[in-house]
């Protein structure tokens, strides 16, 4: 029985002729199925447009691909103003927020309106030793409750980690009565913001919202964690 012969370079397939042979499938597919291609919106981003010279059986790909062009940067376009529309809003509240003899009503009533959400409140991390502390390192006014939830201690890292805020799309029921009390039922979503105030235990800035939207977008975290933030001054201010 003679052994088969080792291919040499000639024997071996031609790179060019599977393209070829590619080529023509593509091309079989395409006339079999031929509306197939203007389904495929997602292509378009990726296809190099044609060139005007081929004639005008290519116009309708090449206005696709100009149309899908366009939507994505509308879409882009879309994300970036309701990252400013969230910026503005930001700064509105950060306004107010310098403004207001009372945080209570500022975290209330101020803050959801201004940014649009069901509701928002102040939590924070305390024990019955930490508790008699509260007054004499933040004030009376601020003692007093400021309509804050009192969250066990490691609520804050539990929900931030090593994060600033921390917005979640779809909120964990489990957590909504802890954090947002009476406006639970309003929480599908929700967002917590780190409120880092020297001398106060950890707390966090919880907000309710129905439409996630409301918060998402480029740039919305950087954002929020500055809200985050100025609550957190505007606390230690005496």
């Amino acid at each position: 029985m003679e052994a088969k012969r080792p291919m040499d370079n000639d024997d071996q397939p031609d790179a060019g002729e599977d393209a070829a042979v590619e080529a023509r499938r593509v091309a079989r597919f395409l006339e079999a199925n031929p509306g197939w291609l203007a389904t495929q919106t997602g292509l378009y981003e990726r296809l190099s447009p044609p060139k005007r010279i081929h004639g005008d059986a290519l116009a309708d790909h090449m206005a696709a691909m100009i149309e899908a062009a366009r939507l994505h940067s509308r879409t882009v376009l879309d994300a970036n103003r309701a990252a400013l529309g969230l910026t503005e809003r930001v700064r509105a509240a950060v306004l107010a927020l310098i403004r207001t003899p009372d945080l209570a009503d500022w975290i209330a009533v101020e803050l959801p309106r201004l940014l649009g959400l069901d509701a928002a409140r102040l939590c924070i991390e305390t024990s019955p030793s930490l508790g008699a502390s509260l007054g004499a390192s933040l004030g009376p006014s601020f003692a007093l409750g400021l309509g804050a939830a009192t969250v066990p201690p490691g609520t804050s890292a539990r929900l931030l980690g090593n994060r600033d805020v921390n917005l979640r799309r779809n909120a964990w029921p489990g957590d909504a009565l802890l954090l947002h009390g009476e406006a639970a039922g309003l929480a599908v979503h929700d967002a917590m913001l780190r409120v880092q105030a020297a001398g106060a235990p950890p707390m966090l800035l919880a907000l309710a919202m129905r439409d996630a939207a409301i918060l998402e977008g480029a740039g919305s975290e950087t954002a929020l964690a500055f809200l985050g933030a100025s609550l957190a001054a505007r606390i230690e201010r005496p």
